[in-house]
């Protein structure tokens, strides 16, 4: 069963999807969408904005404008972002994002791979690990990339439901795990 979030951005992002695909802007918005995931993850500011239920729509409008304007959004962006918050589903925006770069990449027959990284990857790296994973799955990839120091070295890459972890985090609990069973 699809929860209602999840068919309420479904519905808003295919909206979306079929406007920017009208004029030609999927790729723009497709970069705002991802640029503005990105501003709520590491505001704590503007994440409190959008889910604040005390926060008025017309002030939530103000602020989100403001930011999208200094942000040099396309106008479909920023109509978007507008009617979401004038219809107060600001709530959902990370979902409906989501949804709609999910909708632009199967429909491009692409592929989305998380890639998990004790360090961050250069441009260089991630360029070669793209590649590798074109050449290897067939298909064209689009990398999800994150950081986890914990992990010490290594990568942990997610495609679909298959994961390969070469971590070095995982090989040393698997050496540990081995030596428990020797002793």
């Amino acid at each position: 069963m699809v929860s209602k979030s999840q068919s309420l951005a479904g519905r808003y992002a295919s909206a979306l999807y079929e406007l920017a695909d009208q004029e030609r802007c999927l790729d723009s918005v497709a970069s705002d969408l991802s640029n503005f995931s990105k501003l709520i993850d590491e505001s704590e500011a503007l994440d409190r904005l959008i889910r604040s239920p005390v926060i008025s729509r017309e002030d939530q409008l103000i602020g989100i404008e403001a930011l999208l304007t200094k942000a040099k959004v396309n106008d479909l962006t920023k109509k978007f972002i507008g009617a979401v918050v004038m219809n107060r589903r600001l709530f959902v925006i990370n979902d409906m994002i989501t949804t709609f770069l999910s909708e632009l990449a199967e429909r491009r027959g692409e592929i989305k791979a998380n890639i998990t990284s004790a360090v961050k990857l250069t441009a260089d790296q991630t360029k070669k690990l793209n590649t590798s994973l074109n050449k290897t799955l067939g298909q064209k990839v689009s990398l999800s990339l994150d950081v986890d120091e914990t992990l010490i070295g290594g990568l942990i890459v997610r495609v679909g439901s298959r994961m390969v972890d070469s971590s070095i985090r995982t090989k040393l609990q698997r050496l540990q795990i081995a030596m428990k069973g020797v002793g």
